[in-house]
């Protein structure tokens, strides 16, 4: 586990509040019949994590409210007749082999309508009150996550209660210039790539696209047809009760410009006809390094890298880009703490490098192989010692999620699936190669990276 053993990113700032007042539920426009898809390997290792959340900051660009929420509701019901299995529930043959089952009378998504009540004071039942209207999109976009926690659903569900609860879950909470959008993924379907895949979709069709350009692909056996049963306890997988010291989230805008420096100078080490280092390998040694340092580890404590890889065209044979579930693996490295502070950063960079190229369709069938014979539930615990995990990826298309009121003011990641060490990537707002790194730590480290100018750049921090 990633120094605190096991523990969410918790935070003592104070959360904005809000009030639902409305639940309804989206189906797919036209019935589709009964549909049901094995989860493979590839998906089960995230049984026992948390739903990912997903925060998306809109303006409404002088759009109504109502008029916006209703758009976003008939596009949702048209895109579900091709992305289905997000308005299905989990469920276990007799064999216990998870699968996502829909059929038409299934409650499809859960869609909350909310404001912002600034007071905190209970309801008093006044139907026509406008909290949300003093809050706007910037405002919030300046915000660290932790305090827009209740603006998502399903902070601290597991997706293991897909079993039970719908496999999407969005949230529309009123601002006074537009809405913030918070959705919540069941992790056990899909991925980061499947994830932004459906939200293009679905703000490509309430753009007024009549279909959807490419399709999900949705045969999962394709990529793994092994039948998996897995044993689940009486009881889901919790994280400890022992309180943990609090950690901190921070989000650091890179400008294209520290992006070129950070990335430059790692390769001007490079000789000869060695592969030079990519922007991400350059920045994850930029990051793994800082944090190490952050942590004031001592030089024989070990630290661990942990990339989630896209293994779409890793596989053999490759599956298209637009297969929709997971199809990522979790790859480590790792050393002393000493070895990385104490070299020059392409020591740490080769070692990144070297464990992403190694990851090829034989360690993809190794690894699957390895989990068939042992099947079992991952928590956090198994991320790794002192460990740096990093999750999502600038080559998302976030700010291109136009619904139709203009792109979104800023993409963040929620509360669930952070802890000490976890890293999420986005494109920065301002396009280029500039780059957003949101950044979850114990408090006393975050303290020393947030003093760290070498670390820092140019880079504004939110």
């Amino acid at each position: 586990m990633c120094k605190e053993n096991g523990k969410q990113a918790t935070n003592p700032t104070t959360t904005i509040k809000v009030k639902i007042t409305k639940k309804t539920n989206v189906q797919p426009k036209n019935k589709i019949g009964k549909k049901e898809t094995q989860l493979v390997t590839f998906d089960l290792p995230y049984l026992g994590f948390f739903y990912n959340q997903k925060l998306l900051i809109y303006k409404g660009n002088g759009s109504d409210y109502e008029e916006m929420v209703a758009k976003l509701k008939d596009g949702l019901s048209k895109v579900l007749e091709e992305f289905h299995q997000l308005a299905g529930k989990l469920a276990r043959d007799d064999d216990g082999v998870f699968k996502i089952v829909y059929d038409d009378d299934m409650d499809g998504v859960e869609v909350l309508e909310a404001y912002v009540d600034l007071d905190g004071k209970e309801d008093d039942g006044d139907e026509e009150h406008d909290g949300g209207m003093v809050v706007s999109a910037e405002e919030l976009a300046s915000k660290e996550i932790s305090f827009m926690r209740d603006l998502i659903p399903y902070n601290g569900i597991l997706n293991l209660e897909g079993i039970h609860r719908p496999l999407l879950a969005v949230q529309l909470t009123k601002l006074r210039d537009g809405l913030a959008m918070g959705c919540a993924f069941n992790h056990a379907v899909l991925d980061g790539t499947s994830t932004w895949h459906f939200m293009s979709s679905w703000a490509d069709i309430c753009s007024g696209a009549s279909l959807i350009s490419i399709p999900p692909f949705l045969d999962r056996t394709k990529a793994r047809s092994t039948r998996v049963s897995l044993n689940i306890p009486d009881a889901p997988p919790q994280l400890e009760s022992v309180v943990a010291p609090p950690l901190r989230e921070r989000l650091f805008k890179f400008s294209e410009t520290a992006i070129e420096k950070i990335k430059t100078s790692l390769n001007s080490t490079k000789s000869g006809d060695k592969v030079p280092f990519s922007t991400f390998q350059a920045l994850s040694t930029h990051i793994w390094r800082a944090i190490t340092a952050a942590r004031g580890l001592k030089p024989e404590e070990p630290t661990v890298f942990t990339i989630f890889v896209d293994c779409r065209k890793r596989v053999s044979p490759p599956v298209p880009e637009s297969y929709f579930g997971n199809l990522i693996q979790a790859v480590f490295t790792g050393t002393a703490a000493g070895m990385v502070t104490g070299n020059p950063p392409e020591f740490s960079a080769d070692m990144i490098q070297a464990a992403i190229r190694s990851h090829d369709a034989a360690a993809i069938e190794k690894r699957n192989k390895e989990f068939e014979g042992n099947p079992f539930i991952f928590q956090y615990k198994d991320a790794g010692m002192n460990c740096v995990a990093v999750g999502s990826s600038p080559r998302f298309k976030v700010y291109d999620v136009d619904f139709g009121f203009g792109k979104p003011e800023r993409v963040r990641s929620g509360t669930n699936n952070r802890f000490d060490g976890m890293v999420y990537l986005y494109p920065g707002k301002d396009g280029g190669k500039s780059i957003d790194v949101e950044i979850s730590l114990d408090a006393k480290a975050m303290e020393e990276l947030e003093k760290n100018k070498e670390f820092l750049l140019d880079s504004d921090i939110v």
